[in-house]
């Protein structure tokens, strides 16, 4: 099995539980301003963690400080639109908060924005 000692996980075999049963067979988030630069932090809601499930928790933990949406799909290793499904659950049920980046005109172009986290993502 894995080594990160996850029942839903193998070596050789990769996740073991197919997407779709991560999102409900939801393929749209019902939060639908969500993209790649809103920010997520989780909110300090301490007693209802224990009524999450694995995978919510999970990014729960991850969310201790402000992460991209771009960031939390690559550290979960699901389809974007996974983790935006799973995301707006999360704000459904109050767990997380979110805050989009402000529009300026230091604000990177789609093309640069696109750039840095590409380069975020290689530097993990």
């Amino acid at each position: 099995m894995a080594e990160q000692n996850d029942e839903w996980l193998d070596d050789e075999a990769g996740r073991l539980v197919p997407l779709y049963a991560l999102t409900g067979g939801r393929t749209r988030p019902a939060y639908t301003q969500l993209d790649l630069a809103t920010l997520v932090m989780a909110r300090r809601v301490d007693g209802d963690r224990a009524a999450l499930e694995p995978e919510y928790l999970q990014i729960v933990e991850l969310c201790h400080g402000w992460l991209s949406v771009a960031e939390i799909a690559a550290h979960l290793k699901v389809p974007l639109v996974v983790a935006k499904v799973q995301l707006s659950d999360l704000i459904d049920r109050g767990a997380i908060v979110v805050s989009s980046p402000t529009r300026s005109s230091a604000t990177p172009s789609k093309r640069d924005l696109l750039q840095q986290v590409l380069n975020g993502l290689r530097a993990m």
